[in-house]
């Protein structure tokens, strides 16, 4: 099946990179494993988030149609993983949307933000008042962190700063679902049900492995796993893959310590490296990037030419291939042979920067570099965003998946299938890809969440 050539133009308008800062702090990835094991398992969960876990209304407005309706809590996880969260983002924020009159039972489907929903303009407009007219179904809208409110400061727009970032969102959404269903459950809503686009679909499926009753669940756009879309989708080539590498190849605990934590071992985990680099590859070749386009992932010629040249200039190499490096070796060599001897305590220290120098840039050139690199991505990616590694939900014949046939954003090749990870889902096609349904298909999603 083909891809979208509107998703491959999309992507190419957007300028940002993604993880400029990297993988994340090694401890807190290493607290992010560990968490995972218990919010993958819905009987460990019963007890982490109380019945009563106080939820806020602070403001209510009155429009003619419903009441919208200003409420906010601390995130569970701030309690559970102390310190993960970025402070702007440890207070919840949400916005409930209700009919002035309910026309049966009290309904409410909860929407979780894509990628780019900052605030609740978008679903409020495009989702919320809709299913109001339409279905008489009140909507709770909640703000993703590091979205909105809840974006920290030195984040640029709506691209994660950190590959761990998406890992503490997702952790604490689950978690922060649980405290609305359960705070609409003791005010007396019923049905309640799930719903998201794109990565807020996803994020809505992750929190329904963790709820323990049966419950209505619409993800669009989304699929089993985040690991393909930073893989082999058109989004991996935003990712800033410079920097993972090289902190990848110089941080020796990446490879050494955090590899070993992961758990995740499917017949699409990221021990299948040939077949995933074969995916890859055929990505490329299949979207015929050539240019500027055409990146390893990341890199074109003429930036890796530019990366390497900068790359040669940090570790002293000139133009002419010697360098100042080779001059300071040549010119210690000199010294010492007429006699003269430089061990001072400074030259020591100065030896040993050019020799950390030497060995830093020769794990960074290591040829296999990139290849362990998007390896790293696709294990980390799995162990705590794919759906197997999470509980099944309890009522899979209430979930219907809405996919874009010809999405480029999220790959569904070489990774297993939600109808084989919740066997009884039902899957419904549509015509496109990701942007078109995204931007153009929102009554869709709305009809298929309101009823």
């Amino acid at each position: 099946m083909g891809v979208s050539r509107l998703d491959i133009f999309y992507r190419r308008l957007l300028l940002t990179k993604l993880f400029i800062g990297g993988w994340g702090k090694p401890e807190d990835l290493k607290r992010l494993f560990e968490f995972r094991k218990v919010i993958g398992d819905r009987e460990k969960c019963k007890s982490l988030v109380p019945k009563d876990y106080p939820v806020y209304i602070n403001k209510t407005e009155e429009h003619t149609d419903c009441q919208i309706h200003d409420g906010f809590f601390i995130s569970p996880l701030e309690h559970l993983v102390p310190g993960i969260l970025p402070p702007e983002a440890v207070k919840a924020r949400f916005q409930f949307i209700v009919p002035k009159r309910w026309q049966k039972n009290r309904p409410v489907c909860i929407h979780l933000a894509g990628t780019g929903d900052h605030f609740f303009w978008r679903r409020r407009t495009l989702m919320a008042r809709p299913m109001i007219k339409e279905a008489g179904m009140g909507s709770l809208l909640l703000e993703n962190p590091y979205y909105g409110y809840r974006k920290p400061k030195d984040q640029l727009r709506s691209s994660l700063k950190n590959v761990s970032d998406l890992f503490v969102m997702g952790g604490a959404l689950i978690l922060e679902s649980t405290v609305l269903l359960r705070w609409l459950e003791r005010e007396g809503y019923w049905p309640l049900g799930m719903t998201g686009i794109s990565m807020g679909g996803y994020m809505a499926s992750l929190a329904v492995t963790n709820w323990p009753k049966p419950i209505p669940l619409v993800p669009c756009l989304s699929w089993s796993t985040a690991s393909s879309v930073f893989t082999t989708g058109v989004l991996s080539k935003a990712v800033n893959w410079t920097e993972l590498e090289k902190q990848y190849a110089i941080n020796s605990v990446y490879e050494e310590e955090i590899i070993k934590l992961l758990e995740y071992c499917g017949a699409d985990s990221f021990k299948m490296g040939p077949e995933l680099m074969k995916n890859t590859d055929s990505l490329e070749h299949l979207l015929g990037l050539s240019g500027e386009d055409s990146v390893s992932v990341g890199h074109n010629s003429k930036a890796g030419g530019e990366a390497e040249a900068g790359r040669d200039l940090l570790i002293g190499k000139g133009p002419e291939g010697g360098g100042a490096r080779d001059r300071v070796h040549q010119f210690l060599s000199s010294v010492n042979s007429s006699g003269t001897s430089l061990e001072t305590p400074s030259s020591l220290h100065a030896n040993n920067i050019l020799n950390g120098m030497k060995t830093d840039s020769a794990k960074c050139c290591r040829p296999s570099l990139h290849r362990e690199s998007i390896g790293f991505m696709k294990g980390v990616m799995d162990e705590c965003t794919h759906m197997a590694n999470f509980s099944v939900p309890v009522d899979t014949s209430l979930i219907i998946v809405v996919q874009a046939k010809e999405d480029a954003y999220i790959p569904r090749t070489g990774v297993l299938s939600l109808q084989e990870i919740w066997p009884g889902c039902e899957v419904r096609y549509l015509n496109g890809g990701h942007i078109s349904a995204y931007l153009f298909k929102q009554n869709v999603f709305s009809f298929f969440s309101g009823s």
